[in-house]
């Protein structure tokens, strides 16, 4: 093909372009995958069907041209690059290239169309074609073949007709397809049989039986000859949908016309029928073909084998494998391919492992379909050593398997009997057979290194993993408990950080796995790195992940550990919301060392909270937080605490608190404390009563004093008489005279005066 500078498009001369050279016969037959599922790998029968009626030369790959008087394809000439002074050269770039880039790049447009018009003085076919054939697109291939015609630049024959049909059938443009070839005659193109096996492929492998049908149909109507060849494209498409009926009706109508059926024809109607499982119809036939003197060839005892197979019928197949080597018909790797994997199927592992080596003995080399057949079926059977061995093989040939889940069962199964050596060659042999290694197959191998103690490797393993970043492009779905365990090694071996980096690539992939979590918080936590625990715990609580009472124990000691008992207590928090509840040494660590912080009030809601959860001990550390509390003026809330505490059943020692306020000089505290202690009708000394009473009055506190020393004796408690007296001394001198006149005679009438309702009533005024 010419070039053009891409720099210099005006320096151009006129193009002239060489003769077309052959084009390419592009009905000539793919194979036919029998009973192939897309979701299963088989091997591909060789079931060329060739369109004419004389038997073909098999070794030969020349096709014949359908257009006899019209060149069939453009010959490509290449042209040395224009040497440039300086000795430099610049990239060239083909004509029909530059036109489907711009087309591909740009707008389909008047000032595209403009563009082009001016880069190509004169469009002649070989350009055309070549624009098509290399176009990025359908629809780019589609505006260019209309506007060339419409524009009076071009005029399409049958070659080109024919590659856009094609194009527009390869991308399902079928109705696009089907206008371009009902107008040709409009155009002065004459239709062959060829354009209509074309589309009819076209719609069969869309689906769309129907239209086939039709479509052969037409071609009767519209007087175009149908030979073999479109009873042939015909079958396949309907016998690829299960419509055996009518394949059957068709092959009457077809001998009724006189068109006689050739070993292709045969083939496809087996096929068909035993792709809709009608064995003895697919029987019947190939006896028929034989009747009219239509010798069987490689592809139709593979045709038929595949089918025996396929019903589960090994004798059957058998018996026509071995009829195939009678008549001298050479088995080739398809034939024996489909014999191991129907051996494989009904657990004839070592019938298939003999032809497996008889093939090869006859030269004849195992594909990547008969390896993917026969390690599968050891594997199955556990035989490792020898599904180990066909894959050494298979690697040292580079054949890929077209099954991938191979390397998983391969690398499961060597795990499983033990040897991990050769589990971690798979890995090594996917890299080399460039195949890629996904997080599931890494995990299983690092699960099992861990479970045999050989955590060395398992790390290397895992640097590997994280520093590729396999599980972040892994597409398939992980199963993260298989990283358990080395990511419970690594927190317990001072390497939780790359744990980490690990996890949050699994969490990335929506792997929230309860046991990893735990176990990085301890890991944090042991390792001295509370914060980055509690960011995991975060995550937890946000993602509703269950979490385990000894992390957060760990956690927590962790950060008493570090001086930071605020955060401590935080986490506490956290630990009791999620349903956890602390055992009795874990209050009194985070009691005691809130306490030490002077962080009094704080320490008084973890006591609060063990008082409420049932936990009794720590008793002597209750005393100190509530004489603190007193101490510290939180009157109200030490009372709360202490109220809460008998309910409980663990009442506090009144006598210790109220002589230790009283000495501290905290009146107004002993005061209350007293008042709890007597309205609630505890016990306390009287000793302590009259300590109550002498602190109030050094601090001139003595109404306050009064007040109490009334209740006291309602109460029926017994005070010294010489406080009594200096109470009353100090009222009179106060001026209180009316509150000293009534204690004296409270102290005249005894428990009489105290007990009227008069002396209540006085003492109540008071």
């Amino acid at each position: 093909m010419a070039y053009i500078s891409a720099s210099k498009p005006s320096h151009f001369k006129p193009r002239v372009y060489s003769e077309l050279s052959r084009f390419s016969n592009p009905f000539s037959r793919k194979s036919l995958y029998f009973f192939c599922s897309s979701s299963s790998p088989e091997p591909p029968i060789d079931t060329s069907l060739t369109s004419s009626n004389s038997t073909p030369n098999p070794n030969s790959d020349a096709t014949i041209s359908p257009f006899p008087d019209v060149p069939e394809s453009p010959k490509v000439e290449e042209r040395a690059n224009r040497r440039i002074p300086g000795g430099k050269h610049r990239n060239q770039e083909t004509l029909e290239n530059i036109i489907c880039r711009m087309m591909a790049k740009r707008a389909w447009t008047t000032r595209l169309q403009n563009s082009i018009r001016k880069l190509v003085p004169k469009f002649e076919h070989e350009l055309v074609y070549s624009v098509l054939h290399k176009a990025r697109n359908a629809e780019n291939a589609l505006q260019f073949f209309r506007w060339v015609e419409r524009a009076g630049l071009f005029q399409h024959n049958l070659a080109t007709h024919l590659k856009i049909i094609e194009i527009l059938g390869r991308a399902s443009k079928l109705n696009h397809a089907r206008c371009i070839l009902l107008d040709m005659p409009k155009k002065g193109v004459e239709w062959n049989e060829d354009f209509f096996i074309l589309l009819i492929d076209s719609y069969g492998k869309a689906g769309i039986v129907q239209e086939s049908v039709k479509l052969f149909q037409i071609m009767e109507e519209l007087g175009v000859e149908r030979t073999i060849k479109s009873y042939d494209s015909l079958f396949r498409v309907i016998m690829r949908r299960g419509r055996y009926m009518m394949a059957k009706r068709y092959f009457n109508k077809m001998l009724s016309e006189n068109i006689m059926p050739t070993r292709q024809t045969y083939n496809a109607m087996i096929w068909g029928f035993f792709l809709s499982l009608k064995v003895e119809t697919a029987n019947r036939f190939f006896e028929d073909m034989k009747t009219r003197e239509i010798s069987p060839d490689v592809v139709t005892y593979n045709i038929m084998i595949n089918g025996y197979y396929r019903v589960k019928k090994m004798e059957e197949a058998e018996k026509f494998f071995v009829e195939m080597k009678g008549r001298n018909i050479e088995p080739n790797v398809i034939s024996y391919t489909t014999m191991i994997k129907g051996y494989v199927s009904v657990g004839q592992l070592d019938d298939g492992l003999k032809l497996f080596e008889e093939m090869k003995s006859f030269g004849i080399e195992p594909n990547a379909f008969t390896y993917s057949t026969l390690i599968p079926g050891l594997c199955d059977a556990e035989r490792m050593s020898e599904a180990h061995n066909i894959f050494k093989e298979m690697v040292g040939r580079y054949v890929a398997p077209k099954d991938n889940s191979i390397f998983m069962r391969l690398i499961s199964g060597q795990c499983k009997a033990g040897d991990l050596d050769a589990a971690a060659d798979v890995l090594k042999s996917m890299t080399r057979l460039s195949i890629p290694t996904d997080a599931g197959h890494y995990g299983v191998v690092i699960e099992n290194f861990c479970k045999a103690g050989v955590y060395d490797r398992a790390v290397k393993l895992l640097d590997k993993l994280i520093e590729k970043e396999i599980i972040l492009n892994d597409k398939s779905t992980l199963e993260s408990s298989s990283y358990n365990p080395v990511i419970m090694y690594l927190c317990n071996n001072g390497q939780t950080e790359k744990a980490e980096t690990l996890f949050r690539q699994l969490m990335k992939k929506g792997l929230p796995d309860p046991i990893a979590f735990n176990n990085l918080i301890r890991g944090h936590s042991t390792e001295g790195t509370p914060d980055s625990a509690f960011e995991i715990l975060k995550i937890m609580v946000k993602r509703h992940v269950p979490s385990e009472g000894s992390a957060y124990k760990l956690l927590i000691e962790s950060y008493l550990k570090k001086g930071e008992p605020a955060d401590a207590k935080t986490a506490f928090d956290s630990m009791i919301e999620q349903g956890h509840l602390p055992d009795s040494s874990l209050y009194r660590s985070l009691m005691e060392s809130l306490f030490e912080d002077e962080r009094v009030q704080t320490a008084s809601r973890v006591m609060k909270t063990m008082v409420e959860k049932g936990v009794k001990e720590n008793m002597d550390l209750v005393a100190k937080i509530l004489e603190a509390l007193l101490m510290r003026g939180h009157v109200e809330e030490a009372l709360g605490r202490i109220e809460l505490l008998m309910h409980s059943g663990c009442a506090p020692d009144f006598d210790s608190l109220l002589s230790i306020l009283c000495e501290k000089g905290k009146t107004i505290a002993a005061l209350k404390l007293l008042d709890f202690g007597l309205e609630r009708d505890c016990n306390v000394d009287s000793s302590n009563y009259d300590k109550v009473l002498d602190a109030l009055l050094s601090a001139g506190k003595t109404l306050n004093a009064y007040s109490i020393l009334s209740k006291i004796m309602e109460k029926g408690g017994v005070t010294d008489k010489s406080s009594c007296e200096g109470l009353i001394k100090s009222l009179n001198e106060e001026g209180n005279t009316k509150q000293a006149d009534i204690l004296s005679r409270m102290m005249v009438g005894g428990n009489k005066t105290i007990g009227s309702k008069k002396g209540k009533k006085q003492a109540s005024m008071a």
